[in-house]
């Protein structure tokens, strides 16, 4: 079952998937949609002035593609990815817990000290593919926190559920959840 979801403008078919028994979400998933992804990253960057951050950060893995044309269309020199794993080329890394709604129980998230020297001291805008429940989020803040770095924004390309009632995050397109018929909740 397939929702056609407006995403700032641009229309997409959206796979279902159930979260439970009662709540089903639209997938949104820009791997491979160059389309999509240019389209969401300019409309972000036009929501938040790149003189209110000094570095782009985002978690593994939908987010990516976002975070990196963000940062080709604003001539950014270097972005961050907080990795669902620990990598052998990330020395002391840092690391803690996250809780997404699209994953099955306890996920980590980690950055090296290389990349937490780079951030600390700096203004950190934190991007999201979607954003839910918020708890990526939480995670890609207490890492930057931990790193010494200031979170000076927070965007996402939809805002799910009651994730649009928050006067902390922007975004470009409210999304809702859905029954398993396919109606949305809300």
């Amino acid at each position: 079952m397939k929702v056609t979801v407006d995403i700032a403008g641009i229309k997409r078919d959206l796979p279902l998937c159930r979260i439970n028994d009662n709540t089903y979400i639209a997938a949104f998933i820009c791997f491979g949609d160059a389309e999509i992804t240019e389209h969401v990253a300019k409309k972000m960057l036009e929501l938040i002035p790149s003189s209110k951050y000094d570095y782009i950060f985002t978690a593994e893995a939908k987010g990516i593609p976002i975070a990196h044309e963000m940062a080709r269309q604003s001539n950014a020199a270097k972005y961050f990815v907080a990795r669902k794993g620990k990598k052998n080329y990330m020395p002391d890394p840092i690391c803690v817990d996250d809780r997404s709604i699209t994953t099955q129980g306890l996920q980590k998230l980690y950055i090296g000290s290389d990349d937490a020297a780079l951030i600390k001291g700096k203004r950190i805008l934190l991007v999201d593919d979607v954003i839910s429940t918020g708890g990526s989020l939480i995670a890609m803040e207490e890492l930057v926190r931990l790193a010494g770095g200031i979170v000076t924004g927070k965007i996402a390309a939809l805002a799910e559920g009651n994730a649009h009632l928050r006067d902390d995050i922007k975004y470009l397109q409210r999304i809702p959840l859905y029954d398993k018929n396919g109606n949305p909740k809300e």
